[in-house]
């Protein structure tokens, strides 16, 4: 079986999901290769499976903990009504493309026009269609367009019907071969009438023309994916312990390893810098069209790409770069060198890439009417022709009648001389107009293009259920830190109260060792105020409170004074004393800082105040979010005072603030609106917001690239921006309304299609143009969501 191993073996490194290959055959439109990556998705253990039609082959990726079984992949396929077989171990993408030749869509369509357009011009142009030397020239060409060009229809009708399921290839082979074969009939029979040979062979043609255009437009509707799969380079140029630069493939990279990037280079896979300054592109992930300034400890992301400001600058050597750093020179302009922190699976790209597969393989609740009609409609289709073909036989001026009325409705309606060949003509013409592929095309082309237009724009949309939830939503809930303010919190004032620790600087220097051990934002502020060091025991953090400690004059004495540092709230519940520091709480809380207490035992010894800047467009985005008729909702941990303030800034009304909430209760807040008939969208950083996302109708998480997997949301924005949440609930409105849409015109379409190629009104070769324009204009309807606009508004 083959098995790509993508997994790295560096220390901490997560094992990658294996990955099976298969190539299959029988499938000719974008309905089978949804019907293909239905089955293999069904297996369990399979993460996602990317199926491509013109190359006849599949990707399926396995979760981690699950063995790979090819045998199971190609029973399912087989089941669904295809053949397939797994690819050997040397099989690579490059190899030969099973569909890409002989058997393409381009050669029927090549073939087929060389045949029929002279058959056309004959006919309609010359009037040759009733002459019996005509008949002859017109069995020649058409019989290796009827079975060359036709055997992809006729090799997927008996993979169905072996499967005991039926296709639009059914309906293809039959209406062609209805056509053919009575032509043949009455040639060898010497009949002089009108014979379809023409027609037969110009279905099989026009419905090639019609497959191979939307093989293109399809591509073109996955092409963001496609874009994320080729941002990461193959080579990656790796920097040896003994200063010597080689040029490797990325999947040798170690965690741990020293990488060279220069101005130019794409960054081959996640890292920090150790050395260097530069302006990164990341617009390929986050959207952010401008570069972001990285620095010694920055980090870096796979498929970004490393640009210097100047150009024609000369790539120093690492030598001279790392020299010149340990001078106080200017580090050289652009050339950066980072240790990798990430390879495979687990880099950013990765997760963005996977969280992309699975809403373009995701289902939406509304597909399941398609779904449901698509399962019935082909059988349908053909009892409907058996009767066409019967009443245009058997009873032919009853039939006539009611032609006769409808063209006095619409236009004149074509009927071939004889009974026999009406009842043909006429049954082609319904096997041919029905299109099911446009029913079951109608959600996941629009869903996929979403997708797309969201991943390049830093929107990454989990799945089709997360599309539908944004049509109900009437309030959205916003966490304060990280999404209405700008998340980098500065201590803005600091007030020492009398006790043990009467210097102010002491009280820095104890508040700062309390909270180095912690990664909260609000301790990663507190940290900065000092370098020195406090010995402390017995150290933990209590979430969404604070932390606390032992402290000890003598490090290795086993008990000591406690010591915590936290919210007021918090302190209080405790029994500290918190009268001394009133004033200043009251304050600063007026201006939406954040107040932290130092605390021994039950003495207060300091307070902190640290002030967040709310985002300078946070009241321009709740007032659009409010012109929508959302109420907007605010909830934060702060006193009281700080969430009033910070909600004027926003633009959010008093009465919808909740403030001194603790992690825990966030989910609760968002129960209690909905209890109030509320559809919420709940919008956090992803700290501590996993059960109000997943309590929320709609999750919505404002992250960094490297927390994407974290996220229980249904959208993530890679941006911080606001703008992003009234786009990102846009986009997928808009992808809605375009699954509504098509969904509509699939329905209209058959509904309407089938009883005009009943009565005459439609030919065969107009049943075959219009099969094609249908499974074209649902997926153009979708590709119309790649040119909405950022600043997107609703109809």
């Amino acid at each position: 079986m083959n098995v790509v191993s993508e997994s790295r073996h560096g220390a901490g490194a997560a094992s990658a999901a294996d990955i099976s290959e298969l190539s299959v055959q029988g499938m000719n439109c974008q309905g089978c290769v949804r019907n293909v990556r239905d089955a293999l998705q069904s297996i369990p253990g399979v993460a996602n499976a990317d199926v491509k039609l013109e190359e006849g082959r599949a990707s399926v990726r396995w979760r981690a903990g699950f063995t790979p079984a090819a045998a199971t992949l190609v029973e399912a396929v087989r089941k669904a009504g295809y053949q397939a077989e797994n690819l050997p171990s040397n099989a690579t993408a490059d190899a030969p493309k099973p569909q890409a030749l002989m058997g393409g869509w381009k050669f029927n369509v090549i073939l087929g026009t060389i045949a029929t357009l002279p058959l056309m011009v004959s006919e309609w142009i010359f009037g040759l269609g009733m002459e019996r030397w005509y008949h002859w020239i017109a069995f020649a060409l058409v019989s290796p367009v009827q079975f060359l060009c036709g055997a992809r229809f006729y090799r997927g009708a008996w993979n169905q019907l072996k499967a005991g399921n039926s296709n639009m290839d059914t309906l293809v082979a039959l209406g062609s071969t209805t056509a053919y074969a009575y032509s043949v009939w009455a040639l060898l029979a010497g009949w002089h009438g009108h014979l379809f040979f023409m027609e037969s062979g110009s279905i099989i043609t026009l419905i090639s023309l019609g497959h191979w255009i939307e093989s293109l437009v399809s591509a073109r509707a996955e092409s963001s994916l496609r874009a994320l799969l080729h941002l990461a380079p193959q080579m990656a140029r790796l920097l040896s312990k003994s200063g010597e630069e080689s040029e490797v493939a990325v999947l040798q990279l170690r965690l741990g390893d020293t990488v060279i990037v220069k101005p130019g280079d794409r960054i081959p896979t996640d890292g920090e810098v150790l050395e260097g300054f530069s302006a990164v592109d990341e617009s390929m992930l986050t959207g952010e069209s401008m570069p972001v300034e990285k620095g010694k400890g920055a980090k870096l992301y796979a498929g970004t790409v490393n640009g210097a400001w100047q150009t024609g600058v000369p790539i120093s050597p690492v030598a001279e770069m790392r020299s010149g750093a340990q001078s106080g020179a200017p580090a050289t302009s652009g050339l950066l060198l980072m240790r990798v922190t990430a390879t495979g699976e687990t880099t950013a790209l990765a997760h963005i890439i996977e969280v992309v597969r699975r809403a373009q393989t995701s289902r939406a609740n509304i597909q399941k009417l398609g779904d449901r009609v698509s399962s019935v409609f082909v059988p349908l289709v053909i009892l409907v022709a058996i009767g066409t073909g019967l009443w245009w036989g058997l009873a032919p001026e009853s039939a006539r009648v009611v032609s006769q009325w409808m063209e006095s409705l619409l236009w004149p309606a074509h009927h071939p001389a004889g009974p026999l060949a009406t009842a043909i003509y006429h049954a082609a013409a319904v096997l041919i107009i029905a299109c099911p592929c446009a029913m079951g095309l109608a959600t996941p082309v629009a869903i996929m293009a979403g997708a797309n237009v969201g991943s390049a724009r830093g929107i990454l949309i989990r799945d089709g259920l997360a599309i539908e939830k944004t049509s109900r939503l009437s309030a959205i809930l916003f966490d304060k830190t990280g999404t209405l303010t700008e998340g980098r919190l500065s201590v803005a004032a600091v007030e020492d109260y009398p006790g043990e620790l009467s210097a102010g600087a002491a009280s820095r220097e104890l508040a700062a060792s309390l909270a180095k051990p912690s990664q909260h934002p609000l301790s990663v502020a507190i940290a900065a105020l000092s370098n020195s060091t406090v010995p402390i025991l017995e150290w933990q953090e209590i979430r969404g409170a604070g932390v606390q400690a032992m402290l000890s004059a003598d490090p290795s004495a086993s008990t000591g004074r406690v010591v915590r540092l936290g919210s007021l709230v918090w302190l209080n519940e405790l029994g500290v004393d918190l009268s001394s520091g009133v004033e200043f709480s009251r304050a600063w809380s007026a201006k939406g800082a954040t107040i932290l207490g130092l605390a021994m035992d039950r003495r207060l010894l300091a307070q902190f105040a640290l002030q967040d800047t709310v985002k300078s467009n946070a009241a321009e985005v709740t007032a659009e979010l409010k012109r929508r008729g959302l109420s907007v909702f605010l909830v934060t941990g702060d006193h009281q005072l700080t969430a009033a303030a910070i909600a004027l800034q926003a633009g959010i009304d008093d009465a919808n603030v909740y403030a001194e909430v603790k992690p825990e209760r966030k989910g609760a807040i968002v129960m209690e609106l909905q209890n109030r008939g509320q559809h919420v969208a709940f919008v956090g950083d992803g700290i501590n917001d996993a059960p109000a996302l997943e309590q929320a109708d709609l999750g919505i998480a404002v992250s960094q690239a490297s927390d994407v997997a974290k996220e229980a949301a249904d959208m993530i924005l890679l941006r911080s921006n606001l703008q992003a949440i009234p786009e990102a609930i846009d986009l997928a409105q808009a992808t809605l309304r375009t699954i509504r849409q098509n969904l509509f015109w699939a329905f209209f379409y058959n509904a309407a299609a089938v009883p005009l190629a009943v009565f005459g009104f439609v030919s065969p070769i107009i049943s075959a143009l219009a099969m094609g324009f249908s499974d074209l204009m649902v997926i153009g309807n979708a590709l119309r969501l790649r040119w909405l606009g950022p600043s997107m508004r609703r109809n």
